[in-house]
């Protein structure tokens, strides 16, 4: 394998309790130090291609089925979550899920618990210069937080574990658009400042291949594109389907959706 790959998944299968395939030959790189874009709808297998990288799919009675995952080399597939995140995988759920009963301060800490070395003073003081709102908030409980405050918190408890590869899943979700705007700039200052990989699941296409290098489009547990982001962007395809500009640059309107399928090459 190619060293500047970190990550490759070749012609992997995903299937949950033996009998619901969601999964089907999907193959995909990761070069390191980049942003890498997974864009589809709901259903697409964006998440569960996060989870057969991050060992996640354990807890929900899933498996690759076929194919392979290599991660810096070896391959990881169906490894427990435990061993996959001690390798410098670390996965950000959607959902923003905090201990709501500790402080931002304690959760943050609690990044720290994969780690071998667990001096964090640097590492809060670095977490908390990407993310100056969770000063001020420091003391305070995390069930109070508002959603762009949680969202911070659990992507700054991930950097907590020094990470190699991060796995954003859905960051942007259910938040306005200034603070998405704010996310998805720490984002790129992260990966340029740290130099962490990251995989960014997302619908919000736009601002997605807006920091990554290279994307992926998902439809149906498959890879149906791929190529670098700004190339991604002005394919007219993805910019029909996933930008929602028609043709002339045109904004396609919601009641057309259901002309978009029928004319979708790759189907």
């Amino acid at each position: 394998m190619d060293e500047n790959i970190l990550l490759q998944l070749n012609n992997i299968s995903v299937v949950y309790s033996d009998v619901i395939q969601v999964l089907k030959g999907v193959s995909l790189s990761v070069e390191k130090h980049r942003i890498v874009s997974l864009l589809g709808g709901n259903g697409a297998g964006k998440t569960t291609t996060l989870k057969a990288i991050s060992g996640l799919l354990k807890p929900e009675n899933g498996k690759v089925t076929d194919g392979s995952v290599f991660y810096d080399g070896s391959p990881i597939q169906n490894s427990s979550p435990e061993e996959i995140t001690r390798r410098g995988i670390i996965q950000v759920l959607e959902g923003r899920q905090p201990f709501k009963y500790l402080t931002i301060e304690e959760n943050l800490k609690v990044g720290t618990a994969t780690r071998w070395t667990k001096p964090f003073r640097q590492d809060l003081d670095m977490v908390y210069d990407y993310f100056p709102a969770l000063t001020k908030r420091r003391k305070s409980l995390a069930g109070y937080c508002s959603g762009g405050e949680l969202q911070m918190l659990v992507m700054g408890r991930a950097l907590m574990a020094r990470p190699r590869l991060l796995l954003l899943d859905e960051p942007s979700l259910g938040l306005a658009p200034l603070v998405v705007k704010e996310i998805f700039r720490i984002i790129r200052r992260i990966n340029k400042e740290q130099g962490t990989t990251i995989i960014l699941v997302e619908q919000n296409a736009n601002m997605a291949l807006t920091i990554a290098h290279y994307g992926y489009v998902m439809e149906n547990g498959k890879i149906v594109m791929e190529g670098e982001a700004h190339a991604l962007r002005e394919n007219p395809d993805v910019k029909e389907f996933y930008l929602g500009v028609g043709a002339g640059g045109k904004t396609r309107m919601y009641k057309d959706i259901k002309s978009y399928r029928r004319r979708k090459r790759w189907l």
